[in-house]
Order: structure tokens, then sequence, then C-alpha cells
């Protein structure tokens, strides 16, 4: 795997861990069009390589993203004209290529770690909902900026975020569209933790991801899948899903490797997960 450097993102990569960080902090990290496609692929395609086994995602500057940049909007983008039916019809594929862009996130087969500092807002919260686990500094807040300019938000928040606090939260969020600030964050369960400053929130996210890291990638996976099909189904339909998915990745030669270790009181060794065949 290269490093490599986008007009959005600086990427990265060390022993198993990747490093997506937005690095357009003149702009607060604004979102435009190309932005979407650029992030799905780079994540899918740390996935194809099979290399990677922990991505930690943050920012620069003083907002994490501001979200989806106000005048793409105010532009004549034909993705937003709806005035026919067929107009309409193309708005609906137009929304679903953007959700499958954060959905690449989710749907990674590997766990995603999300380093949030300042505002964390509208297309900002719905890229982060779509990562694992959540980490922010003292100074985050999170915004569905969305309501305030007029429309739902439509990228992820409003089904991923109920999913992750209360549903009372989750609609104060979305129908106020006022800040949500780090402790608050902390208390309704949106982050896993604050820290005091940026440098020691992404100490804490790397040391996370290193951690992650050393554990079998085929057991991370498997937990993965079997941890968003829980979520997204009833309780007897995720443990049918468990009995297939336990029999297709259950590898005595990992269990071994990481019982030895654990008792020699050392780092296990695995191996990648391996590249996806390209279709």
């Amino acid at each position: 795997m290269n490093d490599s450097t986008t007009e959005f993102f600086e990427l990265s990569h060390d022993n198993g861990v990747a490093h997506l960080r937005l690095n357009r902090p003149e702009r607060m990290n604004t979102m435009t069009p190309a932005f979407f496609p650029a992030i799905r692929d780079a994540v899918r395609g740390l996935g194809d390589d099979g290399e990677t086994r922990v991505l930690v995602l943050s920012s620069t500057g003083k907002h994490f993203s501001a979200g989806m940049a106000l005048d793409v909007f105010a532009g004549d983008d034909t993705m937003l004209v709806t005035g026919s039916a067929r107009q309409r019809l193309a708005f609906q594929e137009s929304l679903r290529k953007l959700m499958d862009c954060f959905s690449a996130l989710d749907e990674a087969r590997f766990p995603v770690i999300c380093a949030i500092q300042g505002g964390c807002i509208g297309g900002g919260l719905d890229l982060v909902t779509a990562c694992d686990i959540r980490l922010c500094s003292a100074d985050a807040f999170f915004t569905l900026q969305e309501i305030n300019i007029g429309m739902a938000a439509d990228v992820g928040s409003l089904q991923r975020l109920p999913k992750i606090v209360p549903q009372g939260v989750a609609r104060e969020m979305a129908y106020t569209g006022e800040r949500m600030g780090a402790e608050r964050a902390l208390a309704v369960g949106l982050v896993n933790a604050v820290l005091p400053d940026t440098a020691a929130l992404h100490g804490r996210a790397m040391a996370l991801a290193r951690t992650i890291a050393t554990k079998s990638p085929l057991a991370i996976a498997g937990t993965k899948l079997a941890l968003n099909h829980a979520r997204d189904h009833s309780t007897a339909s995720a443990l049918q899903q468990m009995t297939l998915l336990q029999s297709a990745i259950f590898d005595t030669g990992d269990i071994a490797t990481a019982i030895e270790a654990w008792k020699e009181k050392r780092a296990a060794e695995f191996e990648s997960l391996g590249a996806a065949s390209q279709v």
C-alpha cells in the first residue's frame, strides 16, 4: 500500500493501521460532491488490498468538518433539480450514490475509529456516525445542521444516529439543529471518550487502533459483521447469522497463535486478510 494525498485528505499506512486525515482546514474541511466518491474509493481500496486492520479517520484545523459546502446548494448542479418526474428519479439515484459513499465505512471489513475536534456539522455528522468508534476533544460539538437550512438530513444521520444514541436525543438534534457539546455527547453515548485537546485525541485514537491491529484480522472482521447484522436485525436473525458466520471464519490456527502469544505475554502475529479479487 502506498501513502497518498488528494484534494480532500491524506492517507498513510503503518503496520496495519491506515490513517485518513481530512486536509482542507482553510475551508473547515467542507465537502463538495467530489469528496464523496474520493473517500468511498479510498476506503474500499483499503478493503480490497487486505492489509489494513483498522482505519483512523481524523481531521486538521479548528473543526473536524463543517459538512457540505453551502455553495453546492446555491449552485446550478443538475443533481439538485427536481422539477420533473425524470429529474426526481435521477435525484434519487444520485442520493443513493452519496449514501453509498459513507456506507463504505460501515461496510468495511475493518473497524473505523474517528477522532473529532471542533465542529462536526451536517455532513460531518453523517460521516462519523458511519464509523465504529468515535472519540472527541473537549472543544468538539455536534450539529444536525440540515434542519437549519430548510432540509432534512439525507446521507445517514437520521438512520444511524438513533442506533447510537437514545431516540429522544436523536430527535431533539434532528428537530432543533442545536449544538451538542462534548460532555453531553459522551453522556448519551455518541462518543466513547473526551480528550483534553487534539494532540491527546489523536494519541488515544492511534493507541486504540494499534491495540485492535494486534488482534486476528479474521476475528475482527467477523466480529464487525456480527455486530452490524445484530444492530439491523432481530436477535433470532442475528443468532442464526452467527452460526453461519462462525462456521465460515472459525480458524484454529489463529486461535492457537493467539493463545500461545497470550501465555508468553507477547503480541501475536497474524496473517493479513489478503486482497479481494477485482470484479
